[in-house]
């Protein structure tokens, strides 16, 4: 079953008319990796679940008609022998892509069985997607279209939330802030609380935050913090089709991680806007959910079926689709 929201001139789609079939196709991946890790659900094994999720999805990419690069994957080649930084996958025939792939996003969520867990792929033209991966963390500030020249990652927190809110037209006790529950956040949550709104602390899985402060039916208004690096870029192939806000600033954790980023041509004290992310409009954002979250209800099993729920974003065409799919267990389990 598919819902879109927001659908363009159908003419304006006739020339990028493959990415439809590609996107449904990738959804096959992610719905793959989701269910590979159904059985490590809740049992304490991240890497085991990781990888059957990887095994998962790789599995399905192959079969896809496209030439794909790993801009963002599972690591370098000697330690990610499956979906590393610079692996070729697709059939290598159509056209090219950059493409970012997180078989689970959220392997301790997975581990622990807790909610938001996500199998991701991201996608763009090639070239267009930035490799951020020498630097682990990213500094972020994500809204919906509301945000858009109102939000500022550059200004204090306690000014963006006055001006989201008066945006919004809503007053500021009625915004919720999402952010990562990390020590580093401790003065940044207390400041956001300070201000009135409320915060909803995430343990793991910032881009379903992200993607969730940017959707125009989600709870949260805003997500803000220092999260992964690569998952800012995935975020920002998914702001492209809401028409939300997302800026970025490189978070280098020692000199040697800077200089790292600066042999690797990143801008690092620069902040990053969504088109330095990920340029172009034409991006793609696949996610099926592992365990049950605001974006996504998590892999099911009853009565020898499962059940599987993705969305697909596509920045071209600013639409929003779900996929609610059944699978028999025994051809998966």
């Amino acid at each position: 079953m598919t819902a879109d929201h927001e659908i363009h001139d159908p003419d304006d789609l006739i020339p990028l008319q493959p990415d439809r079939n590609i996107a449904l196709e990738l959804v096959r991946a992610t719905e793959a990796a989701a269910i590979r890790s159904v059985p490590f659900i809740g049992r304490g094994q991240k890497e085991l679940a990781d990888g059957a999720a990887v095994d998962g999805m790789r599995a399905f990419l192959t079969t896809v008609e496209f030439d794909g690069v790993v801009v963002i994957g599972e690591g370098e080649k000697d330690n990610a022998p499956m979906l590393y930084n610079g692996e070729h996958v697709g059939t290598g025939r159509g056209r090219s892509y950059d493409i970012a792939v997180d078989p689970i996003d959220g392997t301790t969520l997975t581990a622990e069985g807790r909610n938001n867990a996500l199998s991701v792929i991201a996608m763009s033209d090639r070239g267009t997607m930035l490799d951020a991966s020498s630097v682990f963390y990213m500094d972020k500030i994500v809204t919906g279209p509301e945000g858009v020249g109102v939000v500022d990652i550059r200004l204090p927190i306690q000014e963006n939330i006055a001006r989201l809110a008066k945006a919004l037209h809503k007053p500021v006790e009625e915004l919720v802030v999402s952010v990562l529950n990390r020590p580093r956040h401790e003065q940044l949550i207390a400041d956001i609380r300070e201000t009135g709104a409320g915060t909803r602390l995430m343990s793991d899985g910032d881009v379903a935050g992200g993607i969730n402060a940017a959707r125009h039916d989600a709870r949260t208004d805003l997500c803000v913090g220092v999260g992964g690096s690569p998952e800012g870029i995935v975020t920002a192939c998914a702001i492209k089709a809401l028409g939300g806000h997302i800026q970025g600033r490189m978070w280098p954790r020692d000199d040697e991680e800077r200089q790292k980023g600066i042999d690797a041509g990143l801008a690092m004290d620069e902040v990053l806007e969504a088109d330095d992310m990920v340029s172009g409009s034409n991006t793609i954002f696949v996610a099926t959910g592992v365990t049950d979250g605001a974006l996504v209800a998590g892999v099911k099993r009853q009565g020898g079926y499962l059940y599987t729920e993705s969305v697909v974003l596509r920045g071209h065409s600013g639409t929003l689709r779900r996929i609610s799919s059944d699978h028999l267990e025994s051809k998966w389990l």
